[in-house]
């Protein structure tokens, strides 16, 4: 509008009208086909005006040179619309990788019943650093749910090695700390190697003792588990250690805390990517609120059910999410 206006207040000699093509080149590296799109008809339209008021003054040879100019400009906004179109439907690298790392949830792992969601970020968006994972072991059920700072490749580079750290420390024997203090040191060693020391990465770990009908949380400044328990929905909240690559910083050992977990009751682990998903008011998602709505003084739902219902749910709150979001959801099947 701005070149539009100034346009046609110039001299016949200066012409403005094509730098009018930026407008749709400028939207399609941030925007997609549809706004691109858009934009590119309303710097045709721009296009347009000029021609109609140039026109005026220079004569049948001033119309020639911006009906030129038009179809010039049609043509470039139709191949930039077409590169948006193929854009948002070939994969990112990363995001394949990502849905290559994160395997899919088993229905069943050891004595839980189970399920797990990816979504990855707005298209167009960088892949975070979201990461799951559960594993049966002698010791229990151990999962994880994490994230890792930054986006692109190198998030995805840091999960594989996280995953592959944890993967490794559930089997061997300790505590769920000792799994924690492994990873620890694997974070440290990676910052290390990608001469990054700003990395670090949230995460809660947890044991489920299906004798003792217990889990056990080792959160390194994560968000809290959700437990939905007898129709009531509620955090549990406990001590909180700093995140997995900044232990150099304290000499306090996490601190493990347990919760008692039992047949009808669900455990939900998620990042920050569900809990910050905004609405176009600015508003965040309510998590706790909308699972209250859903499952309090209700039949205890399966974890598929909770899954299933975020996965509705969130979009309808927050139409294009800026970020990852990973959930997992357990509950235990009370077959010993």
């Amino acid at each position: 509008m701005v070149i539009t206006a100034v346009d046609i207040h110039m001299p016949p000699h200066i012409h403005l009208g094509p730098l009018l093509v930026a407008a749709p080149i400028f939207t399609a590296m941030f925007a997609g086909s549809w706004l691109t799109g858009s934009v590119g008809a309303l710097a045709l339209a721009g296009q347009a005006v000029i021609a109609v008021f140039r026109g005026k003054w220079g004569g049948g040879l001033a119309m020639e040179n911006h009906v030129v100019q038009m179809i010039a400009l049609a043509l470039i906004t139709i191949l930039i619309v077409a590169f948006c179109v193929v854009r948002e439907h070939c994969m990112p690298v990363e995001e394949a990788v990502m849905r290559t790392l994160l395997r899919p949830v088993p229905h069943q792992v050891g004595h839980v019943w189970a399920a797990g969601l990816y979504r990855p970020a707005e298209s167009g968006t960088m892949v975070g650093g979201d990461l799951y994972d559960i594993r049966a072991t002698r010791a229990g059920e151990r999962a994880i749910i994490g994230d890792v700072r930054g986006k692109g490749l190198q998030a995805v580079r840091v999960v594989a090695d996280v995953l592959g750290s944890f993967r490794q420390a559930i089997y061997e024997r300790g505590d769920l700390r000792q799994v924690a203090a492994s990873m620890e040191r694997s974070i440290a060693l990676e910052a290390e190697a990608i001469c990054d020391d700003e990395l670090f990465l949230t995460a809660a770990l947890i044991e489920y003792d299906a004798l003792a009908q217990r889990v056990t949380i080792v959160n390194h400044g994560h968000l809290e588990p959700v437990l939905i328990s007898g129709g009531k929905v509620n955090a549990l909240i406990g001590p909180s250690a700093l995140p997995f690559g900044l232990g150099a910083l304290t000499t306090e050992l996490p601190v493990a805390y347990t919760h008692r977990l039992t047949r009808g009751d669900v455990l939900l682990l998620c990042t920050d990517g569900l809990s910050e998903a905004r609405n176009p008011a600015g508003d965040f998602y309510p998590l706790l609120d909308r699972l209250r709505d859903r499952f309090a003084d209700k039949p205890a739902p399966d974890p598929i059910d909770v899954i299933d219902f975020l996965n509705t749910d969130v979009p309808r709150h927050a139409h294009a999410c800026l970020d990852d979001v990973a959930v997992l959801a357990i509950a235990p099947h009370g077959q010993i």
